[in-house]
């Protein structure tokens, strides 16, 4: 990788005090010394005047030129930072391509560092996941898997998957020696200690991806339960329209919170009920829609009310369903009415705020994010689906080793393990996943 140049704005769009350029590739010398007038002693910043192709000055500023491999992209590289005018970056940028860069593609200067082995695969998202944090949670996740804590748990179990392998295959170079008791014994306490290892590694990522991905909160219920009054208490704020009048709410209405650094989408959803009038009919089928994809499901209801017999019928069963029992601030303090067993209810008053605390707790306790340790990080789907792979591969090997169907058996399937789990840190990595990857970085990232 790297036998061209590439070029990009590396800070955003619009004006700004500072404005920088990077330019990485084997021509970041000729472009240093036709932009400067001369190659800058490596790691130094100085000042110097920008100049174009006829040695006038276009901006004047800092400029670092990084010898490579000791670089972010492990090549030669040179950042020139000036000032942040739209116009004074392009025309910068115009210089540099001259010189003969090519516009770089949104993350190639990440995914030079990878090819390069300055990071693994999960770093660099770890830095995509940085800049797009929304939390300080999430950044601070985003660090630890940037410094190589989930990295680092990666390829300790695929060492122990390699460490096992290797015993495996000596083996079978000498077919004519059974396994002994004890040996097979030793086999079985490793691969109980990898599916032990395996698990605790899935579940840390399934938190951290949950922080990373934040959990989706579908508000549901019947018409005039309090829907849209439990999202404006939930947000403090009167993002959603109240009124007395059944149907009010008629579109999704879709807004993002945090719970301790959790990111929660919120979807208010419309009343549900049997309605020929259109507008509204198209809501409920709305509403119904999005209790497939919901996370949790909060479904509302007037405990003055209580629950009609066939109400939850319609509810997905593979969601977990929340029952907000709501409007207790109308009924005595001591109302006893009967409360479903089935499902947990969290009693509430949207209007005073009665039991939102709780339910601030309850959804953080359904995210699963509770109790995050000091190594944690943050992760991807695509992680946690090779991590399953890998977990399953582990099984199917423990399994054909009780079986006594073979020790060959046993090997291919820890193989098919370290294979997933190098797919995690880009060891075993497709080029349309690189593609897919990259392709959602900032363009000069």
């Amino acid at each position: 990788m790297g036998a061209d140049t590439i070029a990009a704005i590396a800070t955003p769009p619009g004006v700004g005090g500072i404005g920088v350029i990077r330019v990485s590739g084997p021509g970041a010398k000729k472009i240093s010394r036709g932009v400067l007038g001369r190659l800058p002693k490596a790691r130094h910043a100085c000042l110097y005047s920008f100049r174009d192709t006829k040695g006038q000055p276009i901006d004047q500023g800092l400029a670092i030129f990084y010898r490579g491999p000791a670089s972010f992209t492990g090549e030669d590289s040179l950042e020139l930072q000036g000032h942040g005018g739209p116009i004074v970056l392009d025309l910068l940028l115009s210089r540099c391509l001259e010189l003969g860069a090519r516009l770089a593609r949104p993350g190639e200067f990440t995914q030079r560092a990878y090819l390069n082995g300055k990071l693994d695969l999960i770093q660099a998202e770890a830095i995509a996941d940085l800049i797009e944090s929304a939390t300080a949670l999430t950044a601070r996740l985003s660090i630890r898997s940037l410094q190589g804590a989930f990295s680092t748990r990666i390829r300790c179990l695929v060492d122990q998957l390699i460490h096992l392998r290797t015993y495996l295959e000596a083996t079978l170079d000498f077919p004519e020696d059974e396994i002994d008791p004890h040996s097979r014994a030793k086999i079985r306490l490793d691969l109980t200690e990898l599916l032990a290892g395996a698990r605790i590694i899935l579940t840390e990522a399934h938190q951290g991806e949950r922080i990373r991905d934040g959990l989706t909160v579908v508000i549901a219920g019947r018409p005039n339960s309090g829907k849209s009054s439990l999202l404006n208490a939930l947000l403090q704020y009167d993002a959603a329209i109240v009124t007395p009048v059944p149907g009010t709410t008629r579109d999704l209405l879709r807004c993002d919170m945090q719970i301790d650094g959790l990111p929660v989408k919120l979807i208010d959803t419309a009343g549900i009920r049997e309605t020929t009038e259109p507008v509204e009919l198209e809501g409920v089928r709305r509403a119904c829609r999005q209790l497939e994809h919901a996370d949790l499901i909060l479904w509302v209801y007037d405990t003055r009310l209580g629950l009609e017999p066939n109400e939850l019928s319609a509810l997905p069963p593979a969601i977990p369903v929340t029952l907000i029992r709501n409007k207790i601030d109308l009924v005595p303090p001591d109302d006893d009415s009967p409360l479903p067993n089935e499902l947990p209810v969290i009693p509430l008053s949207a209007l005073t705020g009665r039991g939102l605390a709780e339910l601030r707790q309850h959804v953080k306790s359904k995210a699963g994010v509770e109790g995050i340790g000091e190594g944690a990080f943050v992760a991807r789907r695509r992680h946690l689906d090779a991590l399953r792979r890998g977990l399953d591969a582990i099984q199917r090997a423990a399994h054909a080793l009780d079986s006594g169907i073979g020790v060959e058996v046993v090997a291919l399937e820890l193989l098919e393990a370290q294979r997933a789990c190098g797919e995690i840190t880009g060891e075993v990595t497709p080029d349309d996943l690189l593609e897919r990857i990259f392709s959602s970085f900032c363009i000069g990232k």
